[in-house]
Order: structure tokens, then sequence, then C-alpha cells
């Protein structure tokens, strides 16, 4: 499973209240929470965001209250992956949940810069950052999570498997 996508590039504790705005939080419909994605951090990013985009940020990304509206967001806006120093543990765990894949990678995060167009193996967990012909080890996820992925999230999974 592989995600290949241009860059949209953020700092530090980038958090769930930035990624999507609590006043849009009265919707659940993915569609339109991706409307509102990142728009307190990134004007334009809804304008500019294409299927298979890739967010690289730095440390503690998802911070802040453990909404699922966060990830579901950055999934319906077509972002194919996120790629972090560090990730906030429920942030992490909740896009797990819904299907979006995350990637820690401190190296990746540091030397890829926006606009730069990265691919990502998600069996070897290797990121290539295609721009700069350089790539970098990533935590590849277990065979489980892959599943999860696949499925489009925890729920459609577990229903799989009845």
């Amino acid at each position: 499973m592989k995600a290949n996508g241009t860059v949209f590039k953020y700092g530090d504790n980038v958090d769930t209240d930035v990624i999507i705005p609590a006043r849009y939080l009265n919707s659940s419909d993915p569609a339109e929470l991706a409307q509102h994605c990142m728009e307190d951090i990134d004007k334009e990013f809804v304008n500019k965001v294409n299927k298979g985009d890739i967010i690289v940020a730095n440390k503690n990304f998802g911070c802040g209250s453990s909404r699922e509206h966060a990830p579901i967001a950055i999934k319906a806006a077509g972002v194919s992956c996120v790629i972090a120093e560090t990730f906030a543990r429920i942030f992490y765990r909740n896009s797990i949940n819904i299907g979006l894949p995350i990637i820690e990678c401190p190296e990746a995060a540091q030397n890829i810069e926006a606009g730069d167009e990265v691919e990502v193996d998600f069996d070897s967990g290797i990121i290539t950052n295609k721009t700069k012909g350089t790539s970098f080890q990533g935590q590849a996820f277990p065979e489980f999570m892959q599943k999860i992925i696949k499925a489009e999230g925890l729920i459609n999974y577990i229903n799989s498997q009845q």
C-alpha cells in the first residue's frame, strides 16, 4: 500500500482546533468537514489540496481535544497520509480507527518541505522525497493496522470479519 502526493507542511503543536475549528463541529458529514479543514492555520488549504496529497508536520500533530472530526476532515479533504515527528496519542488512534494513514518519522518531517512530491510505502515504512531524491525510514504499519486502513476504518474492518 502506497501514498503519493504533494506536501503541505506545518510546524509543531498543530491542534485539533485548527485542523477543524470548533464552530464546525455541529456537523459530522465528512464532505462538510473537509470544506473547513485547516482553515484557521492555512486558509488556502481546501482550495489547493488534491486527492492523494500529504501533510507533513513537526512535533505533537493532532494535540488538543480528542474529537474524531479532525482526522475525518483531513481524510475527507483527500489527504492520503500525514507524516510527523510525533502525534498526539489520541489523534493517532482516531486516525487509524477511521482509516487515515499516519506515520512518525522525525527525519522526514525535518527534511521535507512544502511543495515536495513524496511517496510513502506503508509496507516498508520508506518515505521517498521524489523532489530531492532522498529517502527516510519511518515506522512501518503492522499487518493488522494495514488491514484496518485498507478497510477504510476499524468499524468497516470489524464488519468485514463477521
